[in-house]
């Protein structure tokens, strides 16, 4: 059992009554102030642990290599798009080039 799982035993024994917050102290080898401090602690954890919580996940909370991904992905597609905008001035600019070819050879 490690200390953190003996502390938590011993806290519940003596909330339960079946030990002395003097007794408790004593097998942790501190204080019975010290003992109160790390109980009050315990307490106010298992208190917010079983808190409601908003059902789905947390808003706000970011995977920061998530974000870079996708910054990543905006700034390639934009880089997409201005390939395709200036492929399609290409093709624009190649007909216009032809089209007086086209009409010295319909004439």
């Amino acid at each position: 059992m490690s200390r953190s799982q003996l502390r938590a035993t011993l806290i519940l024994q003596v909330r339960a009554g079946q030990l002395t917050a003097e007794q408790a102290a004593q097998q942790l080898g501190i204080s019975r102030q010290r003992y109160y401090t790390w109980e009050k602690r315990a307490l106010k954890a298992m208190l917010s642990a079983v808190e409601d919580q908003p059902k789905g996940r947390p808003k706000g909370k970011s995977d920061p290599e998530k974000q870079t991904l996708l910054d990543r992905v905006k700034e390639l597609e934009a880089q997409v798009q201005l390939f395709q905008e200036k492929e399609r001035l290409r093709q624009k600019l190649k007909e216009i080039r032809t089209e007086p070819d086209r009409k010295k050879n319909s004439t």
